[in-house]
């Protein structure tokens, strides 16, 4: 007897998907908050629902928050290019890389080396992309919160998900990936 689940659906030509082509496709409703900029900050004001000064006053596990420093913390991407993607974010409310003191620029940088070395020794990357989108028109998804990436790569890990379905498949739960990560982050 074959799996239903395997077999490609055929649907009526008025279902939602439109007119039948063959193709199977993987829904992913939970991404249209982030796509309609959901919970995204209205102004430059930390008190204008900034997700990342949010998150600070949270329980880490319920934040998502893998490690705290003194002048920034690490939490991992709602929407994560790849598993294990997380965001090193200055505690202030800051936009520009230019405004950040010296001891939040150094302590940024270390805790971004931090993030690779503990995402090295938990999951084994090939390599990484880092990067801080300055402004929307960058690339910024909350540009009013200044927040490096550091987004674990492995070979091969583009696959077509993303480029047909414009889909990401992780293998993992978030909360799942920040328990590894926090256990592993060095203490002291």
């Amino acid at each position: 007897m074959s799996d239903p689940r395997s077999e490609p659906r055929t649907e009526p030509a008025d279902a939602l998907a439109g007119e039948p082509d063959g193709f199977q496709r993987l829904w992913t409703p939970h991404r249209m908050a982030y796509i309609s900029g959901q919970d995204k900050p209205t102004g430059q004001d930390a008190g204008d629902g900034c997700p990342f000064c949010r998150v600070q006053h949270l329980d880490d596990v319920e934040g998502l928050v893998v490690a705290r420093g003194e002048t920034c913390f690490v939490v991992l991407n709602l929407y994560p290019y790849n598993p294990g993607h997380l965001m090193v974010c200055p505690y202030r409310h800051v936009a520009d890389y230019r405004e950040l003191t010296d001891a939040e620029t150094v302590e940024v940088a270390r805790t971004a080396q931090t993030a690779m070395r503990v995402l090295t020794e938990v999951s084994a990357p090939h390599g990484f992309n880092l990067g801080l989108n300055q402004g929307a028109v960058a690339g910024a998804g909350i540009a009013a919160h200044l927040h490096q990436h550091v987004v674990p790569r492995w070979g091969g890990d583009s696959n077509f998900l993303p480029v047909v379905a414009r889909t990401k498949a992780l293998p993992e739960l978030l909360g799942d990936t920040r328990d590894k990560l926090a256990a592993a982050w060095p203490r002291g």
